[in-house]
């Protein structure tokens, strides 16, 4: 609502007033809501962008005081605003953070779910640099995560195709048989049809589960091919321009 956008606003200015009083705790709750936020549609305003610019480098400074849970909701918090923070920073502080859950037997099993989530989204923009390594010693706690969490069978459905992506990207078997909501859209409907109509003989598979990632859009098993049909929700707002974390 307009109220609330107002709110968030004044709010936001705050920060950036008030930030060399913040304490540990506080600079993870307002990074986390920060992020949240965003999650939930909130406009990417200068306001929002300075107040994480503000916020940001007094990590590093408090990591030996951030608490495991605090600890584990900046990695999700970082993770879920994705491009606003610059993947130099983020990889620095994400190494930084993870050195602290190494060992630490004080961290719930939530709190490992999300760190995992988290640097399993570090490392995807990792990857998506050219001749780089940087990755590695990220790659190393994200199995170190996986581990911890043994043969976990979560049911929450999210954590579920947390645990099964980290089994993908290190190699390792699924400990079960992840579930997926199968949703078809209708563009792709209308792309499966005008694909089938081109090429009649041809075999395709919907919405089906490959190594016990989310299912796919179009699977065609006699050529080995994927296709992906990019709608409105791979993307914030639905603009077809901002990408989601």
């Amino acid at each position: 609502t307009p109220g609330l956008n107002e709110a968030v606003a004044s709010l936001l200015l705050d920060v950036n007033a008030q930030k060399a009083n913040f304490n540990p705790q506080e600079i993870a709750n307002l990074l986390w809501a920060t992020a949240k936020l965003v999650d939930n549609g909130q406009e990417r305003t200068p306001q929002l962008q300075e107040a994480v610019a503000v916020l940001l480098p007094q990590v590093n400074p408090e990591k030996a005081n951030f608490k495991p849970q605090e600890i584990a909701n900046l990695l999700w918090a970082m993770a879920k605003l994705g491009e606003l923070i610059e993947l130099d920073v983020l990889t620095s502080t994400f190494k930084t953070l993870v050195d602290q859950i190494s060992g630490n037997p004080q961290f719930s099993q939530q709190a490992i779910l999300m760190s995992l989530w988290g640097v399993m989204v570090c490392c995807a923009r990792l990857s998506l640099v050219p001749n780089t390594n940087k990755g590695n010693v990220l790659e190393k706690h994200m199995d170190d995560l996986f581990t911890r969490l043994k043969n976990t069978s979560p049911d929450n459905e999210e954590d579920q195709h947390t645990i099964a992506m980290a089994a993908s990207w290190l190699g390792r078997p699924c400990p079960f048989v992840p579930h997926y909501h199968a949703i078809v859209s209708k563009r792709q409907s209308d792309f499966r049809n005008q694909l089938q109509s081109c090429i009649p003989s041809l075999r395709i598979e919907e919405e089906k589960s490959l190594n016990s990632l989310s299912p796919v859009d179009l699977l065609l098993p006699d050529h080995n091919m994927v296709i992906e049909v990019q709608g409105p929700s791979h993307y914030v707002g639905g603009d077809f321009n901002t990408r989601n974390g």
